[in-house]
């Protein structure tokens, strides 16, 4: 079994706005999550966001459970938690951090994945697990992130991939 990397951080980039204050090393339960993600249950695959460290790095933890829809219905003979809701919940947290980073409106903009590099599936998520989210960013340009993520079960990584999303105007 492969290890989970240890990833550092990316140097910091300079921005014309200030982080929002509630990001600096902040904890975010479900409650803080559903103002900032437009997702809701069963779609919010955040249970907590750990730290967040603006422009640079966020953590979080999803804890799986049986009782998911996704689940129940991936492999019903075999519970495996889908490796694509995997990729789901990074990206979510990628959005939790450019919204830290930038101090973006949740209400006139809003986060798009655009694109998934160099995924990787080494280990299966079952229910039971509780799911070590990292994700760091590697490049930042206008409204493109780029960012290195990983999920890792008891220290062994489960998932890697790099997410790219975009922040777009939301539509009337």
């Amino acid at each position: 079994m492969k290890r989970a990397p240890s990833l550092s951080p990316s140097p910091r980039r300079s921005s014309s706005l200030p982080p929002p204050t509630w990001a600096r090393g902040a904890s975010l339960d479900v409650a803080k999550l559903l103002r900032i993600l437009p997702h809701r249950p069963p779609m919010l695959l955040l249970d907590r966001v750990i730290d967040i460290e603006p422009r640079k790095t966020a953590r979080g933890l999803k804890a799986v459970s049986a009782n998911e829809p996704a689940v129940r219905g991936y492999y019903p003979t075999q519970p495996v938690f889908p490796p694509t809701m995997c990729l789901e919940a990074l990206s979510q947290l990628m959005c939790v951090l450019i919204y830290a980073s930038d101090g973006l409106d949740p209400g006139t903009q809003q986060f798009a994945l655009a694109g998934v590099d160099k995924a990787k599936f080494r280990q299966p998520v079952v229910p039971g697990d509780r799911m070590e989210l990292f994700v760091r960013v590697i490049n930042h340009r206008s409204n493109i992130w780029k960012c290195s993520a990983v999920v890792s079960v008891d220290d062994v990584l489960c998932v890697e991939a790099e997410l790219l999303a975009a922040i777009q105007d939301c539509e009337e």
